[in-house]
């Protein structure tokens, strides 16, 4: 069963900068899957930030963020990252990891297509 926990959430002011992480463990080691963030605002559906093929490292990304959040994983480490820069106080929400089952396809940002998921972590931007 795959668990995953993450870190690095916090408050910071517009235009700051902050870097959350997920460690996953019991993951699959020889087939690829996707990894994505979600996040979830009081009052709002849950939205996908960010995925990324652990094979080739393809990354997705909401229209909203692009330019602005990395997605990166540290396979020695088993170790999702979100980078997330210019923040605006629109990202504020809970920020969670969901990883998926193997699978060969296009990752995608639905929330449904992931058959694991975090706890979260909460991201403050005044």
């Amino acid at each position: 069963h795959v668990q995953l926990v993450e870190s690095g959430g916090g408050s910071v002011q517009a235009g700051g900068s902050l870097r959350l992480s997920c460690v996953a463990s019991n993951t699959y080691t020889f087939e690829n899957y996707c990894m994505g963030w979600f996040r979830q605002a009081p009052g709002q559906e849950r939205e996908g930030v960010a995925a990324i093929d652990t094979g080739d490292g393809s990354a997705y990304y909401l229209n909203s963020v692009e330019g602005r959040f990395t997605i990166s994983k540290d396979n020695a480490k088993n170790t999702l990252n979100l980078r997330m820069n210019s923040l605006k106080p629109d990202d504020t929400a809970m920020y969670v990891c969901a990883s998926t089952r193997p699978y060969a396809g296009l990752c995608q940002l639905r929330a449904p297509f992931y058959d694991y998921w975090g706890q979260g972590t909460q991201v403050t931007v005044s």
